[in-house]
Protein backbone atom coordinates (compact mmCIF):
# COMPACT_ATOMS: atom_id res chain seq x y z
CA UNK A 1 0.00 0.00 0.00
CA UNK A 2 1.41 3.65 -0.64
CA UNK A 3 0.42 5.53 2.77
CA UNK A 4 1.23 8.44 0.80
CA UNK A 5 -2.13 8.76 -1.61
CA UNK A 6 -3.65 6.14 0.37
CA UNK A 7 -4.03 4.14 -3.04
CA UNK A 8 -3.70 0.18 -2.70
CA UNK A 9 -4.82 -2.96 -4.83
CA UNK A 10 -6.89 -4.61 -2.14
CA UNK A 11 -6.85 -8.26 -2.65
CA UNK A 12 -9.88 -9.86 -3.07
CA UNK A 13 -10.79 -12.71 -0.43
CA UNK A 14 -11.20 -16.67 -2.23
CA UNK A 15 -13.81 -17.93 -3.73
CA UNK A 16 -16.45 -19.19 -0.94
CA UNK A 17 -17.88 -22.67 -1.18
CA UNK A 18 -21.40 -22.45 -1.40
CA UNK A 19 -23.17 -25.55 -2.36
CA UNK A 20 -26.62 -24.16 -4.08
CA UNK A 21 -26.70 -20.27 -4.03
CA UNK A 22 -22.78 -19.09 -4.45
CA UNK A 23 -21.66 -15.60 -2.94
CA UNK A 24 -20.49 -13.28 -5.29
CA UNK A 25 -16.47 -13.74 -5.07
CA UNK A 26 -15.14 -10.51 -6.75
CA UNK A 27 -17.37 -8.16 -4.61
CA UNK A 28 -17.98 -4.93 -7.64
CA UNK A 29 -16.80 -1.47 -6.50
CA UNK A 30 -19.78 -0.43 -4.28
CA UNK A 31 -19.95 3.11 -4.75
CA UNK A 32 -21.93 6.38 -3.40
CA UNK A 33 -24.11 8.66 -5.79
CA UNK A 34 -22.01 10.83 -7.88
CA UNK A 35 -22.44 14.40 -7.84
CA UNK A 36 -25.26 15.73 -10.41
CA UNK A 37 -23.54 18.74 -10.90
CA UNK A 38 -21.80 16.70 -13.60
CA UNK A 39 -25.01 17.08 -15.69
CA UNK A 40 -26.11 20.89 -16.14
CA UNK A 41 -29.90 21.14 -16.29
CA UNK A 42 -29.92 22.48 -19.94
CA UNK A 43 -28.56 19.34 -21.43
CA UNK A 44 -29.42 16.51 -18.56
CA UNK A 45 -32.92 15.84 -20.11
CA UNK A 46 -31.13 15.31 -24.11
CA UNK A 47 -28.48 12.99 -22.74
CA UNK A 48 -31.17 11.32 -20.84
CA UNK A 49 -33.66 10.77 -23.82
CA UNK A 50 -30.47 10.22 -26.51
CA UNK A 51 -29.12 7.47 -24.26
CA UNK A 52 -32.16 6.27 -23.39
CA UNK A 53 -33.01 5.65 -27.27
CA UNK A 54 -30.14 3.93 -27.87
CA UNK A 55 -30.87 1.93 -25.26
CA UNK A 56 -34.30 1.04 -26.61
CA UNK A 57 -33.31 0.60 -29.71
CA UNK A 58 -30.17 -2.02 -29.47
CA UNK A 59 -32.53 -3.87 -26.92
CA UNK A 60 -29.74 -3.48 -23.99
CA UNK A 61 -26.28 -2.16 -25.01
CA UNK A 62 -24.33 -5.11 -25.34
CA UNK A 63 -21.60 -5.18 -22.58
CA UNK A 64 -17.62 -4.25 -23.28
CA UNK A 65 -15.44 -6.34 -21.39
CA UNK A 66 -14.82 -5.35 -18.25
CA UNK A 67 -11.23 -7.69 -17.80
CA UNK A 68 -12.68 -9.48 -15.01
CA UNK A 69 -13.10 -13.36 -15.49
CA UNK A 70 -16.49 -14.62 -13.76
CA UNK A 71 -16.51 -15.71 -10.54
CA UNK A 72 -16.76 -19.45 -9.86
CA UNK A 73 -17.53 -21.92 -6.95
CA UNK A 74 -14.70 -22.72 -5.12
CA UNK A 75 -14.34 -26.96 -5.82
CA UNK A 76 -17.10 -27.09 -8.68
CA UNK A 77 -14.67 -25.35 -11.72
CA UNK A 78 -16.86 -24.36 -14.71
CA UNK A 79 -19.73 -23.87 -12.72
CA UNK A 80 -20.95 -19.55 -13.36
CA UNK A 81 -22.50 -17.10 -10.91
CA UNK A 82 -26.20 -17.95 -10.29
CA UNK A 83 -28.61 -16.39 -13.01
CA UNK A 84 -29.67 -13.19 -11.23
CA UNK A 85 -26.22 -12.14 -9.80
CA UNK A 86 -24.90 -12.54 -13.25
CA UNK A 87 -28.16 -10.49 -14.88
CA UNK A 88 -27.57 -7.66 -12.52
CA UNK A 89 -23.98 -7.41 -13.23
CA UNK A 90 -25.03 -6.91 -17.06
CA UNK A 91 -27.94 -4.56 -16.17
CA UNK A 92 -25.29 -2.32 -14.05
CA UNK A 93 -22.85 -2.48 -16.94
CA UNK A 94 -25.99 -1.27 -20.05
CA UNK A 95 -26.84 1.25 -17.66
CA UNK A 96 -23.25 3.02 -17.23
CA UNK A 97 -22.88 2.48 -21.15
CA UNK A 98 -26.22 4.65 -21.28
CA UNK A 99 -25.22 7.23 -18.34
CA UNK A 100 -21.59 7.67 -19.33
CA UNK A 101 -20.83 6.54 -15.27
CA UNK A 102 -19.28 3.47 -14.06
CA UNK A 103 -20.71 0.33 -13.71
CA UNK A 104 -20.32 0.95 -9.30
CA UNK A 105 -22.27 3.91 -9.64
CA UNK A 106 -25.15 1.58 -12.57
CA UNK A 107 -25.23 -0.80 -9.75
CA UNK A 108 -26.78 2.40 -6.84
CA UNK A 109 -29.28 3.55 -8.62
CA UNK A 110 -30.30 0.08 -9.98
CA UNK A 111 -30.83 -1.21 -6.49
CA UNK A 112 -32.58 1.90 -5.26
CA UNK A 113 -35.16 1.26 -8.44
CA UNK A 114 -35.80 -2.15 -8.06
CA UNK A 115 -33.60 -2.76 -10.99
CA UNK A 116 -35.95 -1.07 -13.22
CA UNK A 117 -34.32 0.27 -16.12
CA UNK A 118 -35.96 3.09 -17.04
CA UNK A 119 -36.79 4.01 -13.98
CA UNK A 120 -33.46 4.08 -12.75
CA UNK A 121 -31.78 6.25 -15.61
CA UNK A 122 -34.81 9.29 -14.72
CA UNK A 123 -33.31 9.10 -11.15
CA UNK A 124 -30.07 9.48 -12.40
CA UNK A 125 -30.80 12.74 -14.61
CA UNK A 126 -33.12 14.00 -11.78
CA UNK A 127 -32.05 16.55 -9.48
CA UNK A 128 -30.30 15.20 -6.61
CA UNK A 129 -32.27 14.42 -3.17
CA UNK A 130 -31.50 15.65 0.23
CA UNK A 131 -30.08 13.33 2.37
CA UNK A 132 -28.56 15.64 4.77
CA UNK A 133 -30.12 13.76 7.62
CA UNK A 134 -27.18 11.62 8.07
CA UNK A 135 -25.25 14.95 8.34
CA UNK A 136 -26.69 15.72 11.92
CA UNK A 137 -27.10 13.16 14.91
CA UNK A 138 -30.70 14.65 15.34
CA UNK A 139 -33.54 11.66 14.49
CA UNK A 140 -36.56 12.45 12.17
CA UNK A 141 -39.34 9.50 11.87
CA UNK A 142 -38.50 7.75 8.49
CA UNK A 143 -41.55 8.36 6.22
CA UNK A 144 -43.04 4.42 5.24
CA UNK A 145 -44.07 5.88 2.27
CA UNK A 146 -41.04 7.09 0.97
CA UNK A 147 -39.24 3.59 1.85
CA UNK A 148 -37.32 2.33 -0.83
CA UNK A 149 -36.50 -1.19 -1.05
CA UNK A 150 -32.92 -2.69 -1.54
CA UNK A 151 -32.95 -5.76 -1.58
CA UNK A 152 -36.29 -7.06 -3.24
CA UNK A 153 -35.81 -8.97 -6.30
CA UNK A 154 -37.02 -7.94 -9.67
CA UNK A 155 -40.81 -7.21 -9.99
CA UNK A 156 -43.54 -5.08 -11.41
CA UNK A 157 -45.75 -4.57 -8.72
CA UNK A 158 -46.93 -1.14 -7.97
CA UNK A 159 -45.03 1.05 -4.71
CA UNK A 160 -47.70 -0.13 -2.75
CA UNK A 161 -47.06 -3.73 -3.00
CA UNK A 162 -43.22 -2.83 -2.64
CA UNK A 163 -44.18 -1.27 0.59
CA UNK A 164 -46.03 -3.71 1.82
CA UNK A 165 -43.63 -6.90 1.72
CA UNK A 166 -46.85 -9.61 2.47
CA UNK A 167 -47.12 -8.84 -1.07
CA UNK A 168 -44.39 -9.08 -2.73
CA UNK A 169 -42.18 -11.80 -0.81
CA UNK A 170 -38.98 -13.39 -3.06
CA UNK A 171 -38.58 -16.96 -3.82
CA UNK A 172 -36.13 -18.12 -1.20
CA UNK A 173 -34.05 -21.12 -1.22
CA UNK A 174 -34.61 -23.23 2.02
CA UNK A 175 -31.74 -24.91 2.20
CA UNK A 176 -29.52 -22.02 2.61
CA UNK A 177 -29.20 -19.41 5.27
CA UNK A 178 -26.85 -16.18 4.82
CA UNK A 179 -25.95 -13.23 7.55
CA UNK A 180 -23.48 -9.93 7.35
CA UNK A 181 -22.11 -8.85 10.45
CA UNK A 182 -20.38 -4.93 10.04
CA UNK A 183 -19.22 -2.06 12.36
CA UNK A 184 -20.62 0.24 10.35
CA UNK A 185 -18.58 3.06 11.92
CA UNK A 186 -21.90 5.83 12.45
CA UNK A 187 -19.06 7.87 15.44
CA UNK A 188 -17.23 8.86 12.42
CA UNK A 189 -19.47 11.65 10.67
CA UNK A 190 -17.07 12.21 7.84
CA UNK A 191 -18.75 11.13 4.46
CA UNK A 192 -21.31 9.42 6.49
CA UNK A 193 -23.77 9.52 3.68
CA UNK A 194 -21.73 7.89 0.77
CA UNK A 195 -20.59 5.54 3.37
CA UNK A 196 -24.08 4.55 4.33
CA UNK A 197 -25.41 3.90 1.05
CA UNK A 198 -22.26 2.13 -0.09
CA UNK A 199 -23.57 -0.38 3.06
CA UNK A 200 -26.82 -0.43 1.72
CA UNK A 201 -25.84 -1.84 -1.74
CA UNK A 202 -24.24 -4.78 -0.18
CA UNK A 203 -27.18 -5.60 1.94
CA UNK A 204 -29.22 -5.55 -1.99
CA UNK A 205 -26.39 -7.36 -3.73
CA UNK A 206 -25.80 -10.13 -1.50
CA UNK A 207 -29.62 -10.22 0.14
CA UNK A 208 -28.86 -11.95 3.75
CA UNK A 209 -31.45 -13.06 5.52
CA UNK A 210 -30.05 -11.36 8.92
CA UNK A 211 -27.54 -8.63 9.58
CA UNK A 212 -25.87 -7.70 12.79
CA UNK A 213 -24.59 -3.82 12.42
CA UNK A 214 -21.98 -2.30 15.52
CA UNK A 215 -21.71 1.73 15.93
CA UNK A 216 -25.20 2.44 14.34
CA UNK A 217 -26.54 5.96 15.48
CA UNK A 218 -29.74 7.24 15.04
CA UNK A 219 -29.84 9.16 11.58
CA UNK A 220 -28.06 6.16 10.54
CA UNK A 221 -30.68 3.78 11.67
CA UNK A 222 -33.27 5.96 9.67
CA UNK A 223 -31.62 5.85 6.66
CA UNK A 224 -31.67 1.90 7.34
CA UNK A 225 -35.84 1.85 7.72
CA UNK A 226 -35.76 3.86 4.68
CA UNK A 227 -33.39 2.62 2.51
CA UNK A 228 -34.24 -1.41 3.69
CA UNK A 229 -37.40 -1.59 4.06
CA UNK A 230 -37.45 -5.37 3.83
CA UNK A 231 -35.73 -5.83 7.24
CA UNK A 232 -37.27 -5.93 10.59
CA UNK A 233 -34.76 -3.72 12.64
CA UNK A 234 -34.37 -4.00 15.96
CA UNK A 235 -31.83 -1.60 18.35
CA UNK A 236 -30.26 -2.09 21.17
CA UNK A 237 -30.74 1.46 22.62
CA UNK A 238 -31.90 4.80 21.17
CA UNK A 239 -29.57 7.15 21.95
CA UNK A 240 -26.11 7.51 21.53
CA UNK A 241 -24.32 4.95 19.62
CA UNK A 242 -25.73 1.36 19.76
CA UNK A 243 -25.96 -2.18 17.87
CA UNK A 244 -29.06 -3.55 15.60
CA UNK A 245 -30.31 -6.49 14.36
CA UNK A 246 -32.08 -6.59 10.46
CA UNK A 247 -34.39 -9.55 10.04
CA UNK A 248 -35.58 -10.33 6.72
CA UNK A 249 -39.48 -9.99 6.84
CA UNK A 250 -40.30 -12.80 4.22
CA UNK A 251 -37.73 -15.11 5.43
CA UNK A 252 -37.35 -14.88 9.34
CA UNK A 253 -39.98 -14.73 11.77
CA UNK A 254 -39.64 -12.97 14.96
CA UNK A 255 -40.79 -14.46 17.99
CA UNK A 256 -39.04 -12.16 21.24
CA UNK A 257 -36.50 -10.07 21.81
CA UNK A 258 -34.06 -8.73 24.47
CA UNK A 259 -31.23 -6.37 25.90
CA UNK A 260 -28.94 -7.90 28.17
CA UNK A 261 -26.99 -5.13 30.10
CA UNK A 262 -23.00 -5.03 30.73
CA UNK A 263 -23.26 -3.71 34.31
CA UNK A 264 -19.79 -2.47 34.57
CA UNK A 265 -19.43 -0.54 31.10
CA UNK A 266 -18.34 2.52 30.42
CA UNK A 267 -18.91 2.64 26.95
CA UNK A 268 -22.57 1.83 26.74
CA UNK A 269 -21.87 -1.54 26.16
CA UNK A 270 -24.77 -4.32 25.82
CA UNK A 271 -25.64 -7.78 24.58
CA UNK A 272 -28.81 -7.71 22.00
CA UNK A 273 -30.58 -10.66 21.83
CA UNK A 274 -33.32 -12.16 19.24
CA UNK A 275 -35.57 -15.17 19.22
CA UNK A 276 -36.39 -16.21 15.70
CA UNK A 277 -37.61 -18.55 13.31
CA UNK A 278 -36.27 -19.76 10.05
CA UNK A 279 -37.70 -22.66 7.75
CA UNK A 280 -39.73 -23.90 10.46
CA UNK A 281 -36.31 -23.76 13.12
CA UNK A 282 -35.43 -21.67 16.03
CA UNK A 283 -32.56 -19.67 16.15
CA UNK A 284 -30.92 -17.29 18.74
CA UNK A 285 -29.51 -14.12 17.27
CA UNK A 286 -27.05 -12.05 19.57
CA UNK A 287 -24.92 -9.50 19.05
CA UNK A 288 -22.57 -6.92 21.17
CA UNK A 289 -19.89 -4.43 20.63
CA UNK A 290 -17.23 -5.64 23.24
CA UNK A 291 -15.61 -2.46 25.18
CA UNK A 292 -12.69 -1.28 23.02
CA UNK A 293 -9.24 -0.42 23.25
CA UNK A 294 -6.81 -2.89 24.50
CA UNK A 295 -6.48 -1.01 28.24
CA UNK A 296 -9.68 -2.19 28.60
CA UNK A 297 -9.33 -6.24 28.80
CA UNK A 298 -10.63 -6.84 31.70
CA UNK A 299 -14.43 -5.30 31.09
CA UNK A 300 -14.16 -6.93 27.71
CA UNK A 301 -13.49 -10.22 29.23
CA UNK A 302 -16.25 -9.98 31.94
CA UNK A 303 -18.45 -8.96 28.57
CA UNK A 304 -17.36 -12.14 27.11
CA UNK A 305 -18.25 -14.20 29.88
CA UNK A 306 -21.89 -13.16 29.87
CA UNK A 307 -22.02 -13.65 25.79
CA UNK A 308 -20.80 -17.47 26.77
CA UNK A 309 -23.07 -17.41 29.43
CA UNK A 310 -26.18 -16.34 27.54
CA UNK A 311 -24.94 -18.99 24.35
CA UNK A 312 -25.76 -21.63 26.79
CA UNK A 313 -28.44 -20.73 29.01
CA UNK A 314 -30.50 -20.80 25.29
CA UNK A 315 -32.39 -24.15 25.30
CA UNK A 316 -30.41 -27.23 23.37
CA UNK A 317 -33.16 -27.55 20.93
CA UNK A 318 -32.30 -23.98 18.91
CA UNK A 319 -29.37 -22.90 17.37
CA UNK A 320 -27.47 -20.31 18.72
CA UNK A 321 -25.33 -17.54 16.83
CA UNK A 322 -23.27 -14.32 18.13
CA UNK A 323 -22.01 -11.88 15.72
CA UNK A 324 -20.15 -8.53 16.21
CA UNK A 325 -17.38 -6.20 17.07
CA UNK A 326 -15.87 -8.36 19.85
CA UNK A 327 -12.13 -6.43 19.97
CA UNK A 328 -10.95 -9.57 21.14
CA UNK A 329 -7.83 -10.53 21.22
CA UNK A 330 -6.49 -14.22 21.22
CA UNK A 331 -5.07 -14.00 24.42
CA UNK A 332 -7.78 -12.99 26.08
CA UNK A 333 -10.34 -15.59 25.22
CA UNK A 334 -7.30 -17.94 26.44
CA UNK A 335 -7.31 -15.61 29.66
CA UNK A 336 -11.39 -16.24 30.08
CA UNK A 337 -10.80 -19.94 29.72
CA UNK A 338 -11.46 -20.63 25.76
CA UNK A 339 -14.75 -20.76 24.41
CA UNK A 340 -16.94 -24.24 26.12
CA UNK A 341 -16.51 -26.95 23.98
CA UNK A 342 -20.28 -26.53 22.57
CA UNK A 343 -19.93 -23.18 21.22
CA UNK A 344 -17.07 -23.04 18.02
CA UNK A 345 -15.46 -20.11 16.44
CA UNK A 346 -17.08 -19.90 12.92
CA UNK A 347 -13.68 -18.92 11.54
CA UNK A 348 -11.26 -21.41 13.29
CA UNK A 349 -14.31 -24.01 12.48
CA UNK A 350 -13.86 -22.96 8.80
CA UNK A 351 -9.97 -24.07 8.76
CA UNK A 352 -9.09 -20.57 9.84
CA UNK A 353 -8.90 -19.26 6.31
CA UNK A 354 -5.96 -16.55 5.59
CA UNK A 355 -8.44 -14.04 3.27
CA UNK A 356 -10.79 -13.49 5.93
CA UNK A 357 -8.69 -13.44 8.91
CA UNK A 358 -8.28 -9.45 9.82
CA UNK A 359 -11.54 -7.54 10.08
CA UNK A 360 -9.59 -4.82 11.49
CA UNK A 361 -6.70 -3.93 9.16
CA UNK A 362 -5.11 -0.20 8.91
CA UNK A 363 -2.76 -1.41 6.59
CA UNK A 364 -5.43 -1.52 3.81
CA UNK A 365 -8.41 0.44 5.55
CA UNK A 366 -6.94 4.02 5.53
CA UNK A 367 -10.15 5.34 7.27
CA UNK A 368 -8.21 6.44 10.16
CA UNK A 369 -5.73 7.14 9.08
CA UNK A 370 -3.58 5.42 11.13
CA UNK A 371 -0.23 4.88 9.71
CA UNK A 372 0.88 2.07 12.60
CA UNK A 373 0.12 -1.22 10.65
CA UNK A 374 -2.93 -3.10 12.92
CA UNK A 375 -4.08 -6.03 12.07
CA UNK A 376 -6.56 -7.71 14.08
CA UNK A 377 -9.22 -10.25 14.17
CA UNK A 378 -11.88 -8.27 16.06
CA UNK A 379 -14.91 -9.30 14.34
CA UNK A 380 -15.81 -12.60 15.43
CA UNK A 381 -18.84 -15.22 15.07
CA UNK A 382 -19.69 -17.74 18.00
CA UNK A 383 -21.82 -20.77 17.05
CA UNK A 384 -23.37 -23.34 19.03
CA UNK A 385 -25.50 -25.75 16.96
CA UNK A 386 -28.75 -27.38 18.04
CA UNK A 387 -28.96 -31.07 19.59
CA UNK A 388 -32.25 -31.54 17.92
CA UNK A 389 -33.91 -30.73 14.90
CA UNK A 390 -32.76 -29.00 11.97
CA UNK A 391 -28.89 -28.28 11.51
CA UNK A 392 -27.06 -25.13 10.51
CA UNK A 393 -23.96 -25.76 8.82
CA UNK A 394 -21.27 -23.11 8.24
CA UNK A 395 -19.99 -22.99 4.94
CA UNK A 396 -17.83 -20.05 3.95
CA UNK A 397 -16.49 -16.75 5.43
CA UNK A 398 -15.96 -13.38 2.96
CA UNK A 399 -15.15 -10.23 3.90
CA UNK A 400 -16.72 -7.02 2.28
CA UNK A 401 -15.80 -3.22 1.90
CA UNK A 402 -12.89 -4.29 0.51
CA UNK A 403 -13.03 -1.45 -2.26
CA UNK A 404 -13.23 2.48 -1.78
CA UNK A 405 -15.91 3.94 -2.50
CA UNK A 406 -16.23 7.59 -4.91
CA UNK A 407 -15.42 9.49 -1.98
CA UNK A 408 -12.42 7.58 -1.67
CA UNK A 409 -12.97 6.24 1.50
CA UNK A 410 -14.14 3.09 2.85
CA UNK A 411 -17.81 2.35 3.69
CA UNK A 412 -16.27 1.90 7.04
CA UNK A 413 -13.22 1.43 8.86
CA UNK A 414 -14.16 -2.57 9.89
CA UNK A 415 -14.18 -4.95 6.98
CA UNK A 416 -17.72 -6.46 7.33
CA UNK A 417 -18.04 -10.26 7.11
CA UNK A 418 -20.39 -12.38 5.02
CA UNK A 419 -21.45 -15.85 6.32
CA UNK A 420 -22.78 -18.45 4.36
CA UNK A 421 -24.32 -22.05 5.98
CA UNK A 422 -26.41 -24.75 4.73
CA UNK A 423 -29.49 -25.81 6.75
CA UNK A 424 -30.22 -29.54 7.03
CA UNK A 425 -33.56 -30.52 7.77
Amino acid sequence: MNLRDGSADVPRPPRPTRTRRPALTSVPDVRAHPSRSRVSPSDSGARFLTGLLIWRRLGGVRLRESGRRPARLRGEPGKDIEPLAKKRRLMCEEFASVASCDACVAQCYLSENDWEMERALNSYFEPPVDESVLESRVQSPPDPGACVDLTNEETTESTTSKINPSKNIQQEDGSMFSFITWNVDGLDLNNLPERARGVCSYLALYSPDVVFLQEVIPPYCSYLRKRASTYEIITGNEEGYFTAILLKKSRVTLKSQAIIPFPSTGMMRNLLCVHVTVSGNELYLMTSHLESTKEHAKERINQLKIVLKEMQEVPESATVIFAGDTNLRDQEVTKCGGLPNNILDVWEFLGKPEHCRYTWDTQMNSNLGIRAKCKLRFDRIFFRAAAEGGQFIPQSLELLGLEKLDCGRFPSDHWGLLCNLDIIL
